[in-house]
C-alpha cells in the first residue's frame, strides 16, 4: 500500500468524491526544500499563487522565507492583499480596462504592487490609471525566451523601460517565462539556458537607458532547478508547492513528492479492463491525451484512458486488481493548477492520514 492509499484510508468515511486531498506533510517540505535552493544560489523565492489560490498556503510560503507572491490576475492579487500579503507581483501583462485600472491603483495604494508590461499602449493605459501622478506604480517589463507567449523581444527592454519611465510610473527590472521547458525533460535546461540569454539582453537594454534592474525574476517548476545564473535574483515556481504527473515525467519532481491528489469512487465496472471513476473533466480539467493518459493511480500502473465530464475511464493493465465499486482510489492529475481550480475548498491531511482540515481554495473565480 502506498503512502496516497495510507492517507486515504482515515478519510473514506468522511469526504465525498471526487476531493482534492492535500498532504500537508508533502506540502510543506516541497516549500522548504524550495526555500533551501533558493538561499543556496541567493536567489529570492516569490511563489504563483495560481497553482493553490489558496491563503493559507501562501502565508506557509511566506512564513517559510518567501519574499512575497506572484499573481496572474487582479483578482488573485486584491484575495491576497485583503488577507494581509503586502508584496505582490502582478505577472501579467495586464490590459487595465473596465475596473482593472482603478483596481489596480487601490492596490498600489496599500500593497507594494508590480504589474508585468510588454508594451506601449499597456504602459500608457497604466500610467492614465495611475492619474498621471509618478511614481506610484513599479512595472517590470516581460520579455519572451522562446515560449511565444507574451514578452516582447528582449532587445525591446530597455526602449519599454524607458517609456514607462518616462509616463511616471517605476520600471524595477524583468521578467521572462520559460514555457518551452515543459516539453521535455532535454527540454529543461535548453529553456533556461534561453531564459539566461533573454534576461541577460534585457537587463543590458535597462542599463543602455540609464535604469538599473533591481529585479531580474525568472520562473517556472520545471526549469527552477537550472535559474541559477548570477543575473537573476528571484524564481516564480508555483507548481513545487503541490507536484504532480507532468512534473514527475519532465523529472522535475519525484513522485514521493506530489502532495495533492483527487480521491475518486469506482461507480461501475461493467467492461473488461476497465473500471468507472466519479471523477471526470470536471474535477481535472481536460489536460492530457489517449498516449498518456489523463491523470494516473500511483504504483498500479492504471491510468485514466478517457475522461467524460463526470466519468473517468481507468484502464486497468494485465493482471492488475480490479477495485470494487464503491473503492476510493487517488488519482494523481497531470497538471495540477487546472485540478484546483475546480473546488471551493481543499481536504488537507498528512501521509498517515490523520484527521482532515479543509481550506478554502480563496481566489477560486477571481479570473478578471
Amino acid at each position: 500500500m502506498n503512502r496516497l492509499h495510507r492517507a486515504l484510508d482515515g478519510l473514506r468515511e468522511r469526504i465525498d468524491t471526487p476531493a482534492p486531498i492535500v498532504l500537508a506533510d508533502v506540502m510543506q517540505d516541497n516549500i522548504d526544500r524550495m526555500q533551501g535552493f533558493a538561499a543556496a544560489h541567493h536567489l529570492d523565492v516569490r511563489p504563483h499563487v495560481k497553482t493553490h489560490k489558496c491563503v493559507e498556503i501562501g502565508r506557509r510560503q511566506v512564513e517559510a522565507g518567501a519574499a512575497g507572491i506572484t499573481a496572474g490576475t487582479v483578482g488573485e492579487a486584491e484575495v491576497f492583499a485583503a488577507a494581509g500579503f503586502g508584496d505582490i507581483f502582478l505577472a501579467y501583462p495586464v490590459w487595465p480596462a473596465g475596473t482593472k485600472g482603478l483596481r489596480i491603483r487601490r492596490l498600489a495604494e496599500t500593497t507594494r504592487l508590480r504589474v508585468g508590461v510588454d508594451n506601449v499602449a499597456a504602459i500608457d493605459a497604466l500610467a492614465d490609471a495611475m492619474g498621471g501622478e509618478p511614481g506610484r506604480l513599479e512595472v517590470v517589463v516581460e520579455v519572451d525566451c522562446g515560449a511565444r507567449r507574451s514578452g516582447a523581444p528582449p532587445e525591446f527592454a530597455g526602449d519599454l523601460a524607458l517609456a514607462a519611465r518616462k509616463r511616471g510610473l517605476v520600471p524595477v527590472g524583468v521578467f521572462t517565462y520559460p514555457g518551452h521547458g515543459s516539453s521535455g525533460r532535454d527540454a529543461r535546461e535548453r529553456a533556461a539556458r534561453d531564459q539566461e540569454a533573454a534576461l541577460a539582453t534585457a537587463v543590458r537594454g535597462l542599463g543602455q537607458a540609464g535604469i538599473t534592474a533591481e529585479v531580474v525574476s525568472a520562473g517556472s517548476t520545471p526549469t527552477v532547478e537550472f535559474s541559477t545564473g548570477d543575473l537573476i535574483t528571484e524564481i516564480r515556481p508555483g507548481e513545487y508547492v503541490f507536484g504532480d504527473l507532468d512534473n514527475s515525467r519532465l523529472g522535475a519532481c519525484t513522485d514521493d513528492r506530489i502532495a495533492l491528489f483527487v480521491a475518486a469512487t469506482v461507480v461501475s465496472d461493467w467492461v473488461p479492463g476497465q473500471v468507472i471513476l466519479d471523477a471526470g473533466t470536471k474535477a481535472l480539467g481536460r489536460e492530457g491525451s489517449p498516449e498518456r493518459g489523463y491523470g494516473a493511480v500511483l504504483g498500479t500502473g492504471a491510468v485514466l484512458s478517457k475522461l467524460n465530464e463526470y466519468h473517468g475511464f481507468l484502464a486497468l493493465p494485465d493482471g492488475a486488481a480490479r477495485p470494487r465499486v464503491g473503492a476510493v482510489v487517488p488519482v494523481v492529475p497531470n497538471h495540477v493548477c487546472p485540478v484546483v481550480i475546480n473546488f471551493e475548498e481543499l481536504i488537507v491531511t498528512d501521509s498517515a492520514g490523520t484527521a482532515p482540515r479543509r481550506w478554502p481554495v480563496d481566489a477560486r473565480g477571481f479570473l478578471g
